[in-house]
């Protein structure tokens, strides 16, 4: 059986609520991402929905990335690229979505989870909320993410996260860099501090933040081409001589 879920509540009627959770730190299977995907597109064009919340499950790991069972089992160049689109799907979903999408992130992110912290429209944490780029330590590199990752924080600071690929970087650090507008001291405070905004967003003139969306995502038309771009090129990599060792070492 499938694990995980993602679900859509609405704890306001034009408030949706987008949780995904895995029992593997929220790691994100293809078929999940496929899930939340939908999820967004299907907010996004319900007009009884004014701003989503995009949030996963669980309290100490807000998403481990993609999922470490599939990256294994790649073994020619379309199922790599096809692997890869899973995050990028996810991002171009976000970035065209017509609604503002504002993030709750309660725990670490790595890899694809900070892909999808840098995706959303506006970003709350809490102060375990760190964040690392992984992909180096397997012979590969945060491209399809890259993009997202840039926009949200600059060359420098993704650079950073890239090459320092051992170490995970703390929520205030991310703070300082704009990933995230908001850091709290608890999941609490933090679901407090989401709340208050999803529903002062909703008393705002709705075409003023569909504008205000367009405005923020200028200059990213090209990014389903892009982004397939750097799918490929991470498809490729991933059949390497160098990462599937590397692979075969972490699964030993």
């Amino acid at each position: 059986m499938p694990e995980g879920f993602v679900k859509t509540t609405h704890p306001n009627p034009a408030i949706a609520e987008i949780t995904f959770s895995h029992p593997q730190h929220n790691s994100m299977p293809g078929y999940l991402l496929a899930e939340l995907i939908k999820a967004i597109e299907t907010c996004g064009s319900d007009p009884n929905t004014e701003v989503i919340i995009l949030k996963s499950g669980g309290d100490r790991t807000f998403c481990a990335g993609a999922s470490f069972e599939e990256l294994m089992a790649i073994d020619n160049p379309e199922s790599g690229k096809k692997f890869f689109l899973g995050f990028a799907g996810v991002i171009n979903a976000c970035r065209k979505c017509p609604k503002i999408i504002i993030g709750r992130v309660q725990g670490k992110s790595v890899g694809g989870g900070v892909g999808i912290a840098s995706a959303v429209d506006y970003c709350l944490a809490t102060k375990f909320a760190a964040i690392k780029l992984s992909e180096l330590n397997i012979g590969i590199g945060p491209f399809v993410i890259g993009p997202a990752v840039t926009r949200r924080i600059g060359m420098a600071a993704f650079t950073q996260l890239s090459l320092n690929a051992n170490e995970f970087q703390t929520a205030e650090w991310a703070l300082e860099k704009g990933m995230y507008a908001e850091v709290h001291e608890s999941a609490e405070t933090l679901d407090e501090a989401v709340i208050k905004l999803a529903q002062y967003l909703i008393t705002t003139n709705p075409e003023a933040r569909r504008q205000l969306k367009k405005v923020f995502w200028e200059g990213t038309d090209h990014w389903d081409e892009l982004l397939a771009e750097r799918a490929a090129m991470s498809g490729q990599l991933v059949l390497s001589d160098h990462t599937k060792a590397t692979l075969k070492r972490y699964a030993s």
